[in-house]
């Protein structure tokens, strides 16, 4: 069976630390082992940032701009440099390539959702490496992915990958960062038991031209190994040891993937749809989550954010635990009023009829 392989590459790989210009003999050796993973069968897809530190780069700018009108601009000025050499260097190699630029708004609609799988589907099936990256130009703050490690993870649910790989500018997961703590211990491998317990400093360490950092890696990880994606941390200045791990080799920090669900529509909602709020809930109303019962007013103690009708929320347990996340039938102020109520009393409570639910199963996650 062909497996599916995602490559999310950061900017501290791609470009030189004192310029933000592009790092060349990176950029052709990691183009070289995507096209050797074509030729072996693999559909490959490409993570890849540099759009901001590149378009920085070509208007001679010294520092990465935190105005995100500014960054928008620059990030078009990059992006085309940046798909330009990617086109190039493939090319040689005999292998096309797509542009993808997602924002949040693409997975959080369903229909935008559906659409983007096919398109990836679509791409993969014609022997095509589509290259992904954020549509800054267009996308607003609230509905940025915020990194790309996040971006990649996600994109890895989206077509249900076999891997996930990020490259970046340490050879794995450490205790603490190396740089700066030189006892800090590497982590070889952290199984979906050890997740919740990983005891890591993850001081945001990123480049002054990249956004990420180990804090955003390990947030993609558990996305995507949550969605049945093992993901493997390592460096990105040795893009060949994508092969090396394939083979089995303990190289880099590797997560374990958590069995795959066979439900698309709840893979959206877990991964596709960004929480808006957050629902406390007894543990009567854990058991009944667990158990493949809906969500009811009885079992809900606390509500936070102000969330609209079909909008999504986390949900947590009676220690803060987030144990899931659903889409709503009520909004946050109708919730104030019924949280704690039996379902025949809403009626009388909100003066109109409702859903007997407040998250019906269907439109429910409940994690591992």
């Amino acid at each position: 069976m062909t497996q599916t392989i995602v490559i999310k590459i950061g900017t501290s790989s791609l470009t030189r630390p004192e310029t933000g210009n592009l790092a060349l003999s990176t950029i052709a050796s990691l183009v070289e082992t995507l096209s050797n993973l074509r030729q072996k069968g693999y559909q490959v897809i490409l993570v890849s940032s540099g759009a901001v530190g590149v378009g920085c780069g070509r208007l001679n700018l010294t520092q990465r701009p935190k105005n995100i009108n500014l960054k928008q601009a620059i990030a078009a000025v990059g992006q085309g440099r940046l798909i330009r050499v990617y086109d190039d260097l493939f090319n040689h190699l005999g292998q096309p390539i797509a542009q993808i630029l997602l924002t949040r708004r693409d997975l959080m609609e369903r229909s935008c959702y559906v659409n983007a799988s096919n398109t990836f589907n679509a791409l993969l099936e014609l022997g095509v490496i589509p290259i992904v990256n954020e549509n800054d130009t267009v996308a607003t703050e609230e509905l940025k992915f915020g990194d790309n490690d996040t971006l990649s993870a996600l994109v890895a649910s989206l077509v249900e990958a076999d891997w996930l790989f990020l490259l970046t500018d340490v050879d794995k997961l450490y205790s603490a960062d190396p740089r700066v703590v030189p006892s800090a211990t590497p982590i070889d491998l952290v199984n979906s038991e050890e997740f919740a317990n990983l005891q890591v400093d993850v001081t945001n360490s990123a480049t002054g031209w990249g956004t990420g950092g180990m804090i955003t890696k390990l947030r993609a990880a558990k996305i995507a190994s949550s969605a049945g994606v093992t993901t493997v941390i390592t460096n990105g200045k040795n893009p060949d040891n994508i092969f090396k791990i394939l083979a089995g080799e303990a190289i880099g920090t590797k997560f374990e993937a958590q069995p795959k669900t066979e439900n698309a529509r709840k893979r959206w909602i877990a991964n596709g749809l960004v929480s808006m709020g957050k629902i406390s809930l007894d543990n009567g109303a854990v058991k009944a989550l667990y158990s493949g019962k809906s969500l009811l007013a009885a079992g809900i103690t606390k509500i936070e954010g102000e969330f609209s009708t079909s909008e999504a929320v986390n949900l947590v347990d009676f220690q803060g635990k987030e144990i899931g996340k659903g889409i709503v039938n009520y909004n946050y102020q109708e919730l104030t009023k019924i949280q704690g109520k039996n379902s025949a009393d809403i009626v009388n409570i909100l003066g109109y009829y409702g859903s007997g639910t407040v998250i019906h199963r269907d439109n429910l996650v409940v994690f591992d």
